[in-house]
């Protein structure tokens, strides 16, 4: 098993609630971070992608459940249903302005492009006698 989540859970904290498990790569490249998100049999307009205060990308959604007709029989349930929400805590490079979200074949593409953190200004102080 792979540390990289863990790690990234440490620096960069995500919290999540849901009954609909929505499962979310978040890659950084030199110009973005992008988000991916798997929500097969998901339409765009079922789905919400919203920046809120404090840096916080939230993306969330409700996975209905099939109607039932009393004369089927179910063997087994696994795919999950109802809501699903997801938050990260974008770092402070994030240009919160810019964000992209796309859906293509059931992949959920956020995208949040990075702009470059000013570094504080360095003056050295002449030391006196």
């Amino acid at each position: 098993m792979s540390l990289i989540p863990q790690i990234l859970s440490e620096v960069f904290p995500t919290f999540q609630s849901s009954t609909a498990n929505a499962l979310i790569d978040w890659k950084e490249t030199p110009e973005a971070h992008v988000f991916k998100a798997d929500l097969p049999g998901l339409k765009k307009e079922e789905v919400k992608v919203e920046v809120e205060e404090g840096r916080v990308l939230k993306i969330s959604g409700e996975r209905a459940a099939e109607k039932e007709d009393k004369n089927d029989k179910w063997h087994r349930i696994e795919r999950a249903r109802g809501k699903f929400l997801r938050r990260f805590y974008l770092p402070e490079n994030a240009k919160l302005d810019e964000v992209k979200a796309a859906m293509e074949n059931g992949v959920l593409t956020v995208t949040v492009p990075k702009q470059e953190v000013k570094k504080p200004q360095l003056k050295t102080i002449e030391i006196t006698a």
